[in-house]
């Protein structure tokens, strides 16, 4: 039992994993060599408890388990926290209950183990609460990450900075998914990065595990290069209260911030903190209309292009003449006609 954690927070916590299901393991003191390790000294005043925290972790990205416990705890007590609590994600529950556990607990922070997917399921749970959300990347292109600047290659500095770098309120994301285009209600989703309908979400949808493990993102590459020549589709666009926008389209995305992969800026004038949303539009034709589209986002032209269209907004729908595939964070999201997406703005508590 961590003995920085008092028993009111170990009772809450056990009572909040009763309630959720959770799979919870507390650090036990160990050192690196597995051998028993003595209770470090924490640089923290007499008498008062150092800051806890809880990390929620997808097992599918480490392959040693207890050697990650052990290097996390050393390095917390050395950061003047105590050592933290390690909550593991299920496909049942990708982090949101395991968050909700160490809000519940009372814990101090909460550090997302894992990529886009298990920061995204982890800040649903931490918008609003005023609690900080702190980044341990471990994704194939952790893009959220990369737009706040957390080192994404260095889990050691990553820490560092999780549980005492600046805090920083950014904007979240919501997103509702219309399968039919009158669903009732549709399935919302929170969203840090961008959301996306046709061309973008087809490709992470058709992408294969094993060849993401492999190769990381030239796995898109690869299944955007087969699917370049596909048809447009029929949008209409409510931006707002404006008057709505009519397209034939291969894509859009929505972005609550802009940047992917090698420093490429899809949406180069987007800000995390601004209290918008910015709407890309992709309208090429053919392979020659890709290239254009390429063309417009390195030089990161924001208007005037006939294949690439921007907008900004705080509110958004996009109905589609039939259903399209769907985005979040780069996560497979199924298939909808309607996608509305609108911001929260300084909705939540980020370590950058």
């Amino acid at each position: 039992m961590p003995t920085a954690v008092d028993a009111t927070q170990v009772a809450a916590l056990l009572l909040a994993l009763g309630a959720t299901g959770a799979a919870v393991r507390l650090f036990r003191g160990r050192s690196r060599d597995g051998t028993p390790a003595a209770p470090a000294a924490t640089p923290t005043e007499p008498g008062v408890e150092p800051p806890w925290a809880v990390v929620v972790a997808n097992p599918t990205k480490y392959a040693d388990a207890e050697g990650e416990i052990a290097w996390l705890e050393e390095r917390s007590v050395e950061l003047g926290w105590a050592r933290p609590v390690w909550l593991e994600t299920t496909i049942e529950d990708p982090g949101a209950g395991q968050a909700t556990v160490g809000l519940r607990a009372g814990a101090h922070a909460v550090l997302a183990y894992g990529g886009d997917g298990t920061v995204r399921a982890v800040a649903s749970a931490l918008t609003g609460t005023g609690v900080p959300l702190g980044l341990l990347p471990a994704g194939t292109g952790n893009l959220f990450a990369r737009n706040l600047a957390v080192p994404f290659a260095d889990l050691d500095s990553a820490l560092s900075v999780a549980l005492n770098g600046v805090e920083r309120k950014i904007d979240v994301g919501r997103v509702q998914i219309d399968v039919s285009g009158e669903d009732r209600p549709p399935r919302e989703e929170t969203f840090l990065v961008m959301a996306g309908l046709g061309f973008d979400a087809e490709v992470m949808a058709t992408v294969g595990h094993r060849l993401k493990e492999r190769v990381g993102w030239w796995a898109y590459v690869v299944a955007g290069t087969r699917r370049l020549r596909g048809r447009q589709t029929k949008v209409v666009l409510q931006l707002d209260d404006d008057e709505p926008v009519r397209r034939r389209l291969r894509s859009v995305i929505v972005g609550n911030c802009g940047e992917l992969t090698g420093g490429v800026r899809l949406l180069p004038e987007a800000r995390i903190d601004d209290g918008r949303l910015d709407v890309v539009v992709v309208a090429p034709r053919g392979v020659v209309g890709w290239m254009a589209v390429i063309g417009a986002v390195l030089t990161r032209s924001r208007w005037g292009h006939p294949v690439v269209e921007h907008f900004t907004c705080r509110r958004v729908e996009v109905r589609a003449e039939k259903p399209l595939h769907v985005q979040i964070d780069g996560d497979p999201a199924g298939m909808a006609r309607v996608l509305r997406a609108e911001v929260q703005p300084a909705a939540l508590v980020v370590r950058t």
